[in-house]
């Protein structure tokens, strides 16, 4: 090993010294790489298995791999949705004293995939709508921190399957500032700058034949301007309301739960003539729903997997138990007797298929479809069994695509039923 080789790491996992850091990451041996889709990007940018893990090693410079490494970690302890970083490796050099760029090492963020790879097969035109939303909520999220990222777009940004949606994820947080918040002029050279990245980035798929021509590469991205901001009002924006309309304010509380947000305090004022009041909320967090099911089961999910869940365990509560008995005791019942069963039931070669809160949601859709066609409930073996071999075998396998080229990465979506939720016993 290089003497001069220096890596910085939280956590330091022995093999990353046995990786060839004296070789340029593009040579870097085939039986060390997994062979994952990549998205577009500047650097040269390698998956590679440390273990049983897999890591993304990204060639660049120490002083930006350093900035990097440490906008990440600062994330991270905001629980912002971004990848997590791993080590700054710099001192590299060939055998024969030759400098090689520095390296960032983040972990690969399991079951995600980058634009590119969902439009690899052909995909409904509405996946672009639900890329769009997530990137749209990732952007909220990320102002409502104070983030700046000052390059967003679909290119640096990972997605995962989400309860018939997509979640978003940052993976580049090279040109991104934490303030103690962003002013109105950062926010909105954001939201330009994501505007104008989302058309190229379409219109170089319609280029590629990889996205039909038939979608509005412009009209996309004025929508996701359009849904950033109202989802950013939605979220800060003061509302009055009449004095005798205070049950309103409860209301607006449960409509930001259900866009995944947590209030944290209620500014309230009333006029001087106390005939109307003013609330503006302040919002401490996405992942309303994950979290209650964090407290519920102990599975991190999420967040419109984990709306799914609760209101499957709502349902089985209903069905099983008395109104009085705990949410707590339904959810461990129902993680007893429905959730684990029906996981327990997929075979293992087939678990890599999909996250397995993801396979659940899945399987309720399933259920659904059938119970529609038949005009009757199936009883739950024979949903499993029919999903196990009409739905998830023929799906490509999403936790590590090895060797899978990107346009292979995506099955047909048929899952857009969210709303109709059935519990399995």
């Amino acid at each position: 090993m290089n003497p001069s080789l220096q890596i910085m790491a939280a956590q330091v996992d022995p093999g990353l010294f046995d990786l060839p850091w004296d070789t340029p990451i593009a040579e870097w041996p085939e039986d060390i790489i997994a062979a994952l889709p990549r998205g577009i990007s500047r650097h040269t940018v390698r998956f590679v298995y440390l273990g049983e893990r897999i890591i993304a090693v990204k060639e660049i410079g120490e002083r930006v791999a350093y900035r990097e490494y440490e906008m990440l970690r600062d994330l991270g302890r905001h629980d912002a949705p971004a990848v997590e970083p791993v080590a700054v490796v710099t001192g590299r050099s060939t055998a024969d004293g030759e400098p090689l760029s520095d390296a960032l090492v983040t972990e690969h963020l399991v079951f995600s995939l980058p634009y590119r790879a969902i439009f690899g097969q052909h995909q409904r035109q509405d996946s672009v709508r639900r890329l769009i939303d997530a990137l749209s909520v990732l952007m909220v999220r990320l102002h409502l921190l104070g983030f700046y990222w000052g390059d967003v777009s679909l290119s640096n940004t990972l997605f995962r399957r989400d309860a018939g949606e997509f979640a978003a994820y940052l993976v580049d947080a090279e040109t991104g500032e934490l303030y103690p918040s962003l002013t109105t002029g950062k926010r909105e050279y954001d939201i330009d700058v994501a505007r104008t990245n989302i058309i190229g980035e379409l219109m170089d798929l319609q280029a590629g034949e990889i996205l039909q021509m038939d979608v509005d590469a412009i009209e996309v991205g004025d929508t996701f301007v359009q849904r950033y901001n109202e989802l950013w009002a939605d979220l800060t924006q003061t509302t009055t309301y009449s004095a005798n309309e205070t049950w309103k304010i409860a209301e607006r509380i449960r409509r930001l739960n259900d866009l995944g947000f947590e209030v944290g305090e209620l500014s309230m004022s009333r006029d001087k003539g106390g005939t109307q009041v003013s609330i503006q909320p302040k919002v401490v967090d996405a992942g309303h729903f994950s979290r209650q099911i964090m407290r519920l089961t102990g599975m991190d999910v999420e967040e419109n997997q984990a709306r799914r869940m609760m209101n499957d365990i709502e349902q089985y509560r209903a069905t099983h138990f008395k109104s009085s008995t705990p949410q707590s005791i339904a959810a461990h019942e129902w993680m007893t007797h429905v959730y684990q069963p029906a996981i327990n039931a997929i075979p293992r070669e087939l678990r890599g298929k999909l996250e397995p809160a993801e396979i659940f949601h899945q399987l309720l859709e399933h259920r659904w479809y059938m119970a529609e066609n038949a005009g009757y409930d199936i009883p739950s073996d024979q949903v499993i069994a029919s999903f196990i071999e009409n739905v998830l075998r023929n799906k490509p396998d999403e936790q590590s695509f090895i060797g899978k080229a990107a346009e292979e990465v995506l099955g047909p979506d048929t899952s857009d039923m969210s709303g109709m939720a059935g519990y399995f016993v």
